[in-house]
């Protein structure tokens, strides 16, 4: 369906893509994993035309895409952001819009906006001012306002981030059943957990560079250095050493200090466990010398365990039992406290 051959981005002095070749099938989930600044988004963006590469040649159905057809492609697939950007008015009115703009018989909007919004768990709230939804609720709404153009390829960037545990597991049924719909499907994001969950096969992006491929079980059960090195890349910090009776304190940015129990000095990359990191209500009085305050800004359910993210001058990923997430009764917004032992805390 899409082709790359020898795609490079540059942003003025900055190479976002660097020498990029791909393809990807017709009705296949293609999970493009990285950190943030590997250049996923930008990916996405050529995909989509919404991008021109700088160097390079981009197919879509076996026709290069340049100036003169990019707003044909453009009509053929839909980007989904991680940011999400509402119109005034109400849910319905959000999802509809684009049917509006392309003369579709208010017959015909009515049915497709009420499937959307069912798709997507949102039917009950069709009314409701669009601005005043939650973060989840806003990610699925824009969800619908793609699904509703009737698109052969979709493109989510980070659709999963920062969301609350039930419109996780919707966003990600909606994905299974588009595949089941045959529509192509390329994802960004940083999730591990979700792109084996959800995919049929991977990318691995590094500074704008591909470098892995494969399927799944492939990858994650045979790990490269790098596929390691990226699974590793929660809770992991870089920042100066002060000694202080023999525990190190690191700076890490962000107003945030780190104690561990070596003795090195000077510049260090520090990893922290997300299993490590326990999470409480209240300040916890123990030997752990690592006690941080901040706030959940993200929850992301794996069924009997969850993840989430805290931001407490840095953003730190943990996890907690489903159970646990429960019987406190923990939410995005909410303030926690991370407690970790200095000998949890270790040297990359």
């Amino acid at each position: 369906m899409i082709e790359l051959i020898g795609v490079s981005k540059l942003y003025g002095d900055v190479t976002a893509l660097k020498d990029v070749s791909l393809n990807v099938e017709r009705g296949e989930i293609l999970t493009v994993l990285g950190p943030n600044g590997s250049g996923k988004t930008t990916l996405l963006k050529i995909m989509g035309a919404l991008e021109h590469p700088s160097q390079g040649e981009v197919y879509f159905d076996g026709v290069r895409v340049g100036a003169d057809n990019a707003g044909e492609v453009r009509r053929r697939v839909t980007m989904v952001f991680q940011g999400t950007v509402l119109l005034r008015g109400t849910v319905r009115d959000n999802v509809a819009y684009g049917l509006r703009l392309r003369g579709v018989p208010e017959d015909e909007v009515d049915r497709r906006v009420k499937e959307a919004l069912e798709l997507v768990g949102l039917e009950a709230l069709a009314g409701r001012q669009a601005r005043d939804l939650s973060g989840g609720e806003k990610q699925r709404l824009s969800l619908a306002r793609a699904l509703i153009l009737g698109c052969e390829l979709l493109l989510l960037d980070e659709p999963t981030a920062n969301l609350d545990p039930e419109s996780l597991a919707i966003i990600k049924d909606v994905i299974r059943r588009l595949k089941e719909r045959g529509t192509t499907i390329v994802l960004a994001t940083h999730n591990l957990e979700q792109a084996e969950e959800l995919s049929e096969r991977l990318l691995l992006l590094h500074r704008g560079e591909i470098v892995e491929a494969g399927k799944p079980d492939d990858l994650f059960f045979d790990q490269s250095s790098e596929m390691a090195r990226f699974a590793r890349s929660e809770n992991v910090f870089t920042g100066e050493v002060r000694l202080v009776n023999g525990v190190a304190h690191v700076d890490v940015g962000g107003g945030l200090e780190i104690r561990g129990t070596f003795s090195k000095e000077g510049s260090v990359t520090l990893h922290i466990r997300p299993e490590d990191i326990i999470v409480s209500r209240e300040r916890m009085t123990s030997s752990a010398r690592n006690n941080l305050l901040g706030r959940i800004v993200g929850i992301e359910d794996h069924d009997s365990v969850v993840r989430m993210k805290v931001d407490v001058g840095r953003v730190f990923t943990v996890q907690i039992t489903r159970r646990s997430l429960v019987e406190m009764g923990l939410n995005v917004g909410q303030e926690v406290y991370l407690t970790f032992k200095a000998s949890s805390v270790q040297l990359l």
